[in-house]
Formats: C-alpha cells, sequence, structure tokens
C-alpha cells in the first residue's frame, strides 16, 4: 500500500537515514521539509502522509501550534524522533486527541522500525524510555514530596556504590531514564552528592551499614 512520508527534521544525517529507510518500499514517497509552513503546504496535498518530526530542531514556537497542525490534519499520523522531549511534553501529547508515536535518536533501529510499522496500521507506538518518562511523571505529580518506589531502589543502589550503567542494565532501562530518577531523587531530597544519598540511605534503614564504609 503506497504511504506518503514527511520528513520534517533539520538534521540532515537523520533525514539521510530515514529516507533510506523508508526507500526501501517501493511504494513509499518520501517528501522533506525544514519549516511550519511549509509541512502545513505538504499535509494540504497529502492529508493522511506520516510526520517524522523532530520537535525540539523546528521551528514550532510551542507545543500547542504542534497540536493545532495535528488535529487540523486528523488523518495524518506522527511519529516524534527526537534526542530529548521532557515527561511533561509527552504526557501533554499522549494525553491530546491526535495520536503521536513517540522514539528517540539514541534508541534503536529495531524502535524505529516498530514505530513505523504500528502506524502504518493507524496505532501508536510508545519507546520504552518514553512510556518510562511519562510514568514516572505521573507517579511525581502524585506524589511530589515522596520518592517513588522506583526511586527508592536506586537510592539503594546508589548507596551500595552501583553506577548508573550498572543500575540501567539490572532494571532494564536506559542510562538517561536512570539520571532522569537520579536528578529527581537529588532535587526532592534537596541534596547534590551520592555521598549525601548514602547517608539518606543509613538514616532511612534502606541499606545496611555494614555493606560498606562512609
Amino acid at each position: 500500500m503506497r504511504r506518503n512520508y514527511i520528513l520534517a527534521d533539520n538534521q540532515e544525517l537523520t533525514r539521510f537515514a530515514l529516507e533510506s529507510l523508508l526507500s526501501k518500499k517501493e511504494e513509499n514517497v518520501v517528501y522533506k521539509t525544514s519549516d511550519k509552513a511549509d509541512l502545513v503546504e505538504l499535509l494540504k496535498l497529502h492529508e493522511s502522509a506520516v510526520v517524522i518530526l523532530d520537535y525540539t530542531l523546528f521551528d514550532f514556537a510551542d507545543e500547542d501550534q504542534l497540536l493545532i497542525i495535528a488535529e487540523r490534519f486528523n488523518l495524518s499520523d506522527w511519529i516524534l524522533l527526537s534526542e530529548e522531549l521532557t515527561p511533561q511534553f509527552l504526557r501533554r501529547m499522549v494525553y491530546s486527541s491526535h495520536q503521536f508515536s513517540v522514539v528517540f535518536k539514541d534508541g534503536s533501529l529495531s524502535e524505529i522500525r516498530n514505530a513505523l510499522n504500528a502506524v502504518e496500521g493507524h496505532t501508536r507506538y510508545l519507546s520504552q524510555r518514553a512510556l518510562e518518562a511519562i510514568i514516572a511523571q505521573q507517579q511525581e505529580e502524585e506524589t511530589p514530596n515522596i520518592l517513588t518506589h522506583t526511586e527508592i531502589e536506586i537510592v539503594k543502589a546508589i548507596a551500595l556504590g552501583k553506577s548508573t550503567k550498572e543500575i540501567a542494565a539490572e532494571r532494564f532501562s536506559s542510562i538517561h531514564t536512570v539520571n532522569t530518577h537520579r536528578k529527581n531523587i537529588f532535587r526532592k531530597l534537596g541534596i547534590n552528592t551520592a555521598h549525601e544519598v548514602i547517608k539518606y540511605a543509613l538514616r532511612a534503614g534502606l541499606v545496611d551499614s555494614s555493606e560498606f564504609y562512609i
């Protein structure tokens, strides 16, 4: 089945890689755009196109503009593909009336393929990193001054001297996700160093002092 794709990404290397991936299916037609005005004109011609957008590198003034355009062309499918998107932004996109898929540029090629396959069937795809960010943000809003279960487990791991890479591997999470949890922990506890995390973990009874030396 023929599908039109619009690459709304101002990173030349990403555009080249996506175009190469999409052109493997001869029936695909790929258009490229570098600004919002041109994107709208392309959507007028191809209302059911798949838009692959790097929001952080494009010329949207804010997320409201993105939502307005997506809802105006409600037959279109969107894949948000960026290096970094805030949890607040992700939650708003996911809970909007339009259907956005989300993958990150540091993710695997299989994630991008999964997203492309999903939108071909007009379904949503959220990468593991996106899901974790959305869930963590929701938990924080529900209990803004209390560490979540995940954060407590990460506090224990930090106190036991485990590196971010080791924690990510144990939790089947990305390093980025663990770093985000780490920042939230430091902010909630009002601390700045791993040494202070250890002291907190000892006071809270999360770890046994016999397991390490201060």
